[in-house]
């Protein structure tokens, strides 16, 4: 055998690492398995493990041959088969050589590290070799982009964390933010009131000054006078005077018609220019609910400053406005009046007069009905309140229907004169006087309306509730609360209660 064929290979680390990437096969999936196979004698494979194991190696060459030295063999060199053997199947162990081979080590070979022989030979999947090449292996290789992998896939994921992070900051910091305009957009008078921040709502004293002209509507009240009063140039903000009224807990009547202000003016200020009447242009007033001729007439001379004996002149001939009635009792509506400059006290009692017919067209009252229904309105309107109304209308259309006398205070106080002495009992002498209003002598309805009536007491008049109530007596005067009643003896059982509020309250005008 040449000398090359039998020397063991040496590992030369500059040409094993040069071997590596030159002649690096195509990777494919191989699972190592270990050689037990005993070598053959003489073979290749039984000098390379004698040549690790440092056991003597088996030659077919002449007797006393020894190895060549060793030397590099590169691994492009083609194969060289031994000679002796058939060229088409690998060479066999003789009996005598068998014993030695079977006891060599096994070997755990990779396929890089054996040569392949130009005779085909069974495939064969080694295991890799214990030792390892100076240069590094495939493995080397492989697990060094594996490191590389292992290491990008931290920043990867540190990458994805601060994303998330950062996405919930901005989250946080735009709940922020739109917790702050809808606070600002909600409650923004208030922060800024509080806090102290933004312009003042009200002017300073001392600024007022020029002519401002101020329109109050009939009905307005607090709110849409607090915006005339802005619009005008008066107050500085739009509700600015409606918060004063709230804040201070200040009641006031607004009556229609023009007023001459300042601008920049305080919103109380404002409110006593409104309610001097020397800055008033235009001539106004007011008639109250349950009022009477004898209590409205001075009110309407001294708002419009007629003289009161024109004004009982204007009112002595009811058929002067269509009234078929000996008086003008109960057509004098309640309501707040203004009036041009000029206008005479018989157009001022028109003007009353007219708008009680409205109402009574608005409740469907006929005609000829009228003064029977502003009679029954008119104790309604004394004697009840409004949510109890329907109600004593019922009672006293029951006490008609059965010829029962309707016993009502209000109507003897009227007839007697004491119906404005503020007092809801009636004196004895008032409750026996024979005049024709006293319901507690003569059986029916007064002969006149006892005061004027609002549209709800028209209203009741002609719409009475159902019910079987004969008897009504109000326990509670501060609060209205009334009892109504079917028999007698329930009514007394209320009156008791009404007997007890008004010894505990002397002064809450019972009597």
């Amino acid at each position: 055998m040449p000398e090359r064929e039998s020397a063991a290979p040496q590992h030369d680390p500059e040409a094993r690492l040069g071997e590596l990437f030159e002649n690096l096969p195509a990777p494919t999936h191989q699972i190592p398995t270990v050689d037990n196979t005993p070598p053959a004698p003489g073979s290749r494979r039984a000098a390379r493990e004698a040549a690790s194991s440092g056991a003597p190696i088996a030659s077919n060459g002449p007797a006393g041959e020894q190895p060549a030295a060793p030397g590099p063999t590169p691994a492009a060199e083609p194969p060289l088969a031994s000679t002796g053997s058939a060229p088409s199947s690998p060479p066999v162990a003789s009996s005598d050589s068998a014993p030695a081979a079977a006891q060599e080590p096994a070997t755990v070979r990779s396929a890089a590290q054996e040569p392949i022989a130009s005779t085909p030979v069974p495939p064969v999947v080694p295991a890799p070799a214990p030792d390892k090449p100076a240069g590094g292996g495939l493995e080397d290789l492989f697990h060094h982009v594996d490191e590389d992998d292992h290491r990008a896939a931290p920043k990867k994921k540190r990458r994805t964390g601060c994303l998330v992070a950062l996405i919930i900051v901005l989250a946080l910091i735009g709940g922020v933010v739109a917790g702050g305009v809808w606070a600002m957009n909600t409650y923004g008078d208030k922060i800024n009131e509080i806090m102290g921040w933004g312009d003042p709502k009200d002017w300073e004293p001392g600024l007022a000054s020029g002519e401002a002209m101020v329109t109050i509507h009939d009905g307005d009240t607090g709110k849409p006078v607090s915006a005339a009063l802005f619009e005008a140039g008066v107050t500085r903000t739009k509700d600015v005077f409606y918060d004063y009224l709230v804040d201070e807990n200040i009641a006031v009547t607004f009556y229609p018609g023009i007023y001459r202000l300042q601008e920049k003016m305080t919103a109380a200020d404002a409110l006593e220019a409104l309610k001097n009447p020397e800055n008033k242009l235009e001539n106004t007033v007011g008639v109250n609910e349950g009022g009477t001729i004898a209590s409205i007439l001075p009110g309407i001379s001294e708002s419009l400053g007629f003289p009161l004996a024109d004004l009982q002149a204007a009112v002595a001939d009811p058929s002067a406005y269509g009234v078929s009635a000996q008086s003008l009792e109960g057509w004098l509506f309640p309501a707040v009046y203004t009036f041009d400059p000029g206008v005479t006290p018989v157009q001022v009692i028109q003007r009353m007069v007219d708008r009680t017919r409205e109402s009574l067209t608005k409740a469907g009252v006929p005609d000829a009905d009228a003064e029977r229904i502003l009679t029954i309105a008119s104790i309604i309107q004394r004697e009840g309140r409004t949510d109890d109304f329907a109600k004593v209308s019922r009672v006293i259309q029951n006490r008609l229907d059965i010829d029962m006398k309707l016993q009502m205070d209000s109507t003897a106080q009227y007839g007697y004169g004491s119906l404005h002495e503020g007092v809801v009992s009636s004196s004895a002498e008032a409750l026996k006087d024979p005049n024709p209003w006293n319901t507690y002598v003569n059986t029916g309805l007064p002969v006149t309306p006892i005061a004027s009536s609002s549209d709800a007491a028209i209203d009741a008049a002609m719409h009475p509730a159902d019910g079987p109530w004969l008897y009504f007596v109000t326990i509670n005067l501060a609060t209205g609360e009334t009892v109504f009643s079917t028999t007698y003896e329930e009514h007394q059982a209320a009156i008791e209660k009404w007997d007890a509020w008004c010894k505990a309250n002397p002064d809450g005008g019972c009597s």
